[in-house]
Parts: C-alpha cells; sequence; structure tokens
C-alpha cells in the first residue's frame, strides 16, 4: 500500500502545475452510467483552454491521457485507468446558436445544444435529443440516433493534438464512418459547429419529444445502462442478432442484458465491469455462433482489467 501511495505522489509531483484541478485516485465509477470500474491514476479538470493546452504542451510524454465525458457510452474496467483523465467541465459547455448553425463546446450535452437549436428556430438537430452524451463524446464515434448522425450536421470540429496544437477540422477531416471517427484517439476535442435549417419552434419542439418518448418506450433509460452496446451491423440490427441468439435476459453476475432492449446491458445493482464485459464478450459468441456475425462495441471500453479479464 505504501510503495502504491508513492507511486501516485509520484505522478501528480512529475505532471505540470495547472490552474485547474487535479486529483489523485479519482473515483470514476460515481460518474458513469454503469456506476462501476476503478479510480484514475489522476484526474485534471482544465479551468478553460488555455490551461489544457499549457497542460499537454509540459505534460510528460509517457504519461497516457484519456478524455471522459459523461460517461455515458463507457465502461470503466474495474482495475482503473492508468495516467490522467480529462473531463472538460463548466468552461467547455457553452451553446450559441448563430442563423442556421450552433457552436458548442465538447462537454455540452447533446441534448442541450438540441434545446437551444429548438429556441432559436433551427431544424434538423432533434436527433441529438435522442443522444445521451456530449459533443465530445458524439464526435468521437459519430453518435447518431433516429436517422441521423453527426456527420450529417457537422461544419467544423476543433481539437487538440497531443502536443497541445490546435486544428480546425473539415467534415471531410474527420473521416466518419458508421459509429467511427478517423481522428486520432488521442486528440482532444473542444468544439464544433453543426448546421441546421430554419423551422418552425412549436414543430421541432414536437419532434424532440416524440424522439424523447419513443426512447422513453422501447429503452430502459432509468437503469444502469451504457446506452446501445453493439453497433448495428451492416443490413442487420443488433438488438435482433442478440435475440435470436437467446440472450435476451442473460445474466453474469449482477450484470443481464436488458429485456426491454435487447441490445442494452444494466448493472442490475452490484454488477462489476468484468461481469458487464464478460456479458458483452458472451452475447458476442452466442450471436457469432448462431449467425456467423461478429458484433463489435459501440461502448467505449477504458482502462485496465483487474484479475486477467478481458483485455
Amino acid at each position: 500500500m505504501m510503495a502504491e501511495q508513492i507511486r501516485q505522489d509520484d505522478l501528480l509531483a512529475r505532471l505540470p502545475a495547472v490552474r485547474g484541478r487535479l486529483t489523485a485516485q479519482a473515483a470514476l465509477a460515481d460518474i458513469t452510467w454503469f456506476r462501476v470500474g476503478g479510480p484514475a491514476e489522476a484526474m485534471f479538470r482544465p479551468a478553460d483552454r488555455d490551461d489544457l493546452i499549457a497542460f499537454l504542451k509540459s505534460k510528460p510524454a509517457d504519461v497516457p491521457v484519456t478524455v471522459l465525458g459523461v460517461g455515458s457510452n463507457t465502461l470503466v474496467r474495474d482495475g482503473g485507468v492508468p495516467g490522467v483523465v480529462i473531463r472538460l467541465g463548466r468552461e467547455f459547455v457553452g451553446i450559441e446558436a448563430d442563423g442556421e448553425e450552433v457552436e458548442a463546446g465538447a462537454g455540452a450535452l447533446d441534448v442541450n445544444v438540441a434545446t437551444v437549436a429548438q429556441q432559436a428556430g433551427i431544424a434538423g438537430l432533434e436527433f441529438l435529443r435522442g443522444i445521451p452524451g456530449t459533443v465530445g463524446g458524439g464526435l468521437r464515434m459519430n453518435a447518431g440516433a433516429y436517422g441521423r448522425e453527426f456527420k450529417d450536421v457537422l461544419v467544423w470540429a476543433e481539437a487538440l493534438d497531443p502536443s497541445g496544437n490546435l486544428h480546425r477540422l473539415s467534415l471531410a477531416d474527420m473521416k466518419f464512418g458508421y459509429r467511427h471517427c478517423g481522428v486520432p484517439e488521442n486528440w482532444i476535442f473542444l468544439a464544433a459547429r453543426l448546421r441546421g435549417e430554419k423551422g418552425d419552434p412549436a414543430l421541432i419542439k414536437q419532434r424532440m419529444a416524440e424522439i424523447q418518448a419513443a426512447r422513453e418506450g422501447s429503452q430502459p433509460i432509468r437503469s444502469r445502462t451504457g446506452g446501445s452496446t453493439f453497433a448495428n451491423p451492416e443490413g442487420h440490427k443488433a438488438w435482433q442478432l442478440i435475440d435470436a441468439a437467446g440472450c435476451r435476459g442473460l445474466v453474469v453476475g449482477d450484470a443481464q442484458v436488458s429485456e426491454q432492449h435487447c441490445n442494452f446491458l444494466i448493472n442490475r445493482g452490484s454488477a462489476t465491469a468484468t461481469d458487464l464485459e464478460t456479458l458483452g464478450e458472451t452475447v458476442r459468441e452466442r450471436v457469432k455462433a448462431q449467425s456467423g456475425i461478429a458484433l463489435r462495441w459501440e461502448i467505449k471500453r477504458i482502462g485496465k482489467p483487474r484479475d486477467g479479464a478481458h483485455d
């Protein structure tokens, strides 16, 4: 225990001075939707963009960095996350409507972007009401719902490379695919500009209400879940493949495949990250055996396993 404490203190001592907050052994289970997983070796909440840039420019090159949003589509493994986990706080959540476009910080909630657009009479961004994450997370995975994706509305995105250099990325630069972004994983998104079209605020609000009702009627959104677990293979629906493989309601430890929507995994109360990941891998094996199709994880799994669990 003493050696572990020395190592943690050593990491903080090696990191540059910041104006934001640096915390050793920061709990992550409390800030992810699954409510599981080990701590971050260190967490950095930058005071603003300049604070983050200065940190990246001065940080030792061997210290890994992981960005975590609201943890809605993330499974933190039980061994925790080595290096520094960065969380973008209130300086990165601004949203402004401008004509038929909306500019938003990477930490802004998708639902809030949809609301600002609706109030400004900007149509075409209603789908964001159905994505339970942030703009940064949406950029990282080309998130989508109800027939639209980030690639359909993006004008540009801003990101920092690992050396702290700022880049303005065009739609083509993003190299978007289905639930995929080609920007290197170690780049940090800061903001984006999204394009809609003029619309009637009342009709936009009605469409957003329909999306919310559809989510509540079909997804276990009040459970400890992580959203859609697997991407839809081309020509198929993941939930149908999972159902056909007999996995609806399947349980490992205290993790369960949702009875309501079987592309969702649920922490019934005391599941570990290992329970959830083992359940997901069991589903993948059964689907592959039944249909020949290999499901691809849509949920981002981060950190180290514990006791020889999945890596």
